[in-house]
């Protein structure tokens, strides 16, 4: 990515179907978790491959809407004020050692923070919150729709996602928040091409492979 990453916030349980259909408690205030910059990697439409953990169980696809902040956030701004440009991304999660930190109460960074878990589609203008949800963001997974989403139907919308960030941790030039994913979410396997599409725009794809070095 050629622009400054700072911090990587992300909103988990966002879209009602999402967490019903793990199990999950529908949050009453945004759930907040946080990735290393170093997660973020570019995935174009060139279909290059992405290298991820094996051995740790499944890896499952949360595709995303992803918001760049573009200046420092002063109380009252609007989403439309903070965010210049937006893209989609996947937000990996090794779901077997979700579930173990669970259970224990720790956190998640072990199971969403690894190296290559958060790939990027190519930044396009930030067209603003209303005309966002004019169409539908998709996943493919081999040629077949996995996930199809619409920030209308988030729990939280843009403006309070950013509003509950800048309030509780601060929002600044080059922060990223993944506003979380829809229903749909599975597994990733050896050789399999997953591809994002807002609308009708191919906007990035990429091959997955297992191993343990960076893509």
């Amino acid at each position: 990515m050629n622009r400054l990453i700072q911090n990587v916030y992300c909103v988990g349980r966002n879209y009602r179907l999402h967490a019903e259909e793990l199990g999950n408690a529908v949050p009453t205030e945004p759930m907040i978790f946080m990735k290393p910059s170093h997660a973020i990697v570019s995935m174009d439409g060139s279909g290059d491959t992405l290298s991820l953990p094996e051995g740790r169980g499944e890896i499952h696809y949360e595709t995303e809407l992803v918001l760049r902040i573009a200046r420092r956030y002063e109380r009252g701004m609007s989403v439309e004020d903070l965010v210049d440009v937006i893209a989609f991304g996947i937000d990996f999660t090794l779901r077997d050692v979700q579930n173990e930190l669970k259970k224990k109460g720790h956190p998640w960074t072990a199971a969403k923070g690894f190296l290559n878990s958060a790939p990027m589609t190519p930044y396009i203008a930030f067209p603003g919150a209303a005309e966002t949800a004019e169409e539908d963001f998709t996943l493919r997974k081999n040629g077949e729709i996995v996930q199809r989403g619409n920030i209308s139907n988030m729990i939280f919308s843009l403006q309070n996602i950013v509003d509950f960030i800048a309030e509780h941790y601060g929002l600044d030039e080059g922060d990223h928040i993944f506003t979380g994913t829809p229903e749909g979410v599975g597994p990733v396997g050896a050789g399999d091409k997953l591809e994002i599409a807002y609308g009708d725009r191919e906007l990035g794809s990429c091959i997955i492979q297992f191993g343990s070095s960076p893509c």
